[in-house]
């Protein structure tokens, strides 16, 4: 067993965090009119993508009904609609959507990860919640030689140099840290409707961000 099969066996059965195991599940039992008919997941959201990757992107926490309704990384809200459209313009997608976890989507050498793997009211996880389920990306991060590891916000960023035990960085976009005999890590605004919607963060800028991340330029 890979040891990325490994970590998500333990996180799917996680519940360290009792405020985050009672909103996943209240979440997941009263669900949104909109998607009344879906089975929610309501359990933590396990790492998606190519199991023998070397570039490693971390977002924040699954979203309520996005990622926490389908049960994968990033699929299901418009976060991951700008995401997925970018890793596949960058031709590590297999394709431009992500819709459910049966959709087909796989992912070529990139692996997804979170700063907490549980959906978290407000979209805000506690430093403490954060703390749990940082032994998850430290193991992980541990387990190979990563070429480079896309942050996706500045919460993201400051967890991987904690994680990492690196001195902090200040975050911008496209900000780049050489980690010696480390990882390539790259700083992106994250793709949320906050960012998107008001353009702080457009196409262009997020391609740009990957090429930096996949090849270094």
């Amino acid at each position: 067993m890979s040891v990325v099969s490994e970590l998500n066996e333990e996180i799917v059965e996680c519940r360290l965090c009792p405020r985050l195991v009672e909103w996943r599940e209240k979440v997941a039992g009263e669900k949104r009119k909109s998607y009344s008919d879906w089975q929610y997941w309501g359990k933590p959201v396990p790492y998606f993508g190519d199991p023998e990757a070397t570039h490693l992107i971390v977002g924040l926490a699954p979203a309520a009904h996005g990622a926490n309704r389908t049960g994968r990384m990033f699929t299901g809200d418009r976060s991951g609609d700008w995401l997925f459209r970018a890793l596949h313009r960058a031709g590590v997608a297999n394709q431009p959507e992500s819709q459910s976890r049966d959709d087909g989507l796989e992912l070529t050498g990139v692996l997804i990860a979170a700063g907490a793997h549980c959906a978290p009211p407000e979209n805000k996880p506690l430093p403490s919640e954060i703390a749990n389920c940082s032994q998850y990306l430290r193991r992980l991060i541990a387990s190979r030689k990563w070429e480079s590891v896309l942050c996706l916000g500045g919460l993201a960023w400051d967890h991987v140099h904690r994680v990492m035990e690196l001195p902090k960085r200040p975050f911008g976009h496209t900000a780049v840290d050489a980690v010696l005999n480390g990882p390539r890590l790259v700083a992106s605004y994250h793709p949320s409707q906050q960012n998107t919607f008001t353009g702080r963060l457009t196409q262009e800028m997020l391609d740009e961000a990957i090429r930096i991340w996949l090849r270094g330029s």
